[in-house]
């Protein structure tokens, strides 16, 4: 039986607290945050035992594995302790918004023995996977473009956490370069972005963007092209598709049912798509979190690794530095 301490517990940590809870193997012990009200609701749902103190948590016997779902810029801390403390971790991304800071952490991390996993749920989707999967079996033939598209509903995140988020790129797009690699099989070596202002002032006022496209080159002269934005009126709006010679295979966004109908009012009218990421992306959580848990079970190392983590962010960055330059950049990953 793994037992987990939760260290973060808003929406995100909630959710993973209550997907673990439901693991014929795991169980939620601890549930830290600093909001005293926030970690007593979690644990109450799960049956955990509620702090504000971190050094409780670590410090406890009944404490295996951690997740780590507090604001982006505490994660390396957290991590690091975490390692200190000598828990499991699986931790959600980014590892943070400053290259430096994953660097300093990438270097301290070598003197500890613990699996890490980051948290890239997206890999874990059964129909994105499904893409990954028919692009290694050679369904498509070589690889020839990727376009992932990813849009959020609107309106935008309240302020706070915009102000807090790093961006576009590093908040939003990360997700997606990860994609790009797990798809490809390959690393990106040139990027080049273009973006703008589209949706809300909010985010020129905080020098961001809102709005991007994003085509990538590989080794291999497979091209991807990213597009986001962080508005739309129809739903979450994710789709991965993978075009070559024998073909294109392509994973299509989700609805509340598959349901068709057909009158006086319209053809083929279907249920509106999934609105929030949390329910979209379900049943991918639930898998990452099953696959941390047998991947530490059974000794191996985990599916998604620190160094993942690094690149995504490595990618982000190069995509900032071309909308900044308006030139291609190419990526070093050294």
């Amino acid at each position: 039986m793994m037992r987990f301490g939760i260290i973060g517990t808003g929406r995100i940590g909630d959710m993973h607290a209550r997907l673990i809870a439901l693991q014929p193997d795991a169980v939620v012990t601890w549930c830290f945050d600093v909001f005293e009200d926030s970690a007593r609701r979690t644990a109450e749902a799960v049956g955990a035992r509620a702090t504000t103190d971190v050094d409780a948590l670590l410090a406890a016997d009944d404490v295996d594995a951690v997740l780590i779902a507090s604001p982006t810029d505490t994660h390396v801390e957290m991590i690091l302790r975490s390692a200190e403390a000598g828990k499991s971790i699986l931790c959600e991304k980014p590892i943070d918004v400053d290259i430096e800071m994953v660097e300093k952490c990438r270097e301290k991390l070598l003197t500890f023995d613990v699996p890490l996993q980051l948290g890239f749920n997206r890999r874990f989707d059964p129909s994105h996977a499904g893409v990954r999967n028919a692009v290694a079996n050679g369904e498509v033939g070589a690889l020839e473009l990727l376009v992932i598209t990813s849009r959020d509903p609107g309106p935008p995140p309240p302020r706070a956490i915009l102000e807090a988020c790093g961006g576009l790129f590093r908040d939003t797009t990360i997700h997606d370069m990860d994609m790009a690699r797990f798809v490809l099989g390959e690393d990106p070596v040139e990027v080049f972005t273009m973006a703008a202002n589209r949706v809300d002032p909010v985010f020129a006022e905080l020098g961001d963007v809102d709005t991007a496209m994003i085509v990538m080159r590989a080794d291999s002269g497979a091209l991807c092209h990213i597009n986001n934005s962080r508005r739309t009126n129809y739903g979450y709006d994710q789709r991965v598709e993978a075009f070559g010679a024998e073909g294109m295979v392509r994973s299509n966004n989700h609805r509340p049912s598959e349901v068709s109908r057909y009158g006086a009012g319209g053809t083929a009218k279907r249920d509106e798509l999934l609105h929030f990421f949390i329910e979209r992306y379900r049943a991918a959580y639930e898998a990452e979190i099953r696959d941390f848990i047998d991947q530490v079970t059974a000794g191996k190392p985990p599916s998604v690794t620190f160094e993942d983590g690094r690149r995504a962010l490595i990618l982000s960055e190069a995509a900032l530095k071309s909308y900044q330059t308006n030139q291609p950049v190419k990526v070093d990953y050294s």
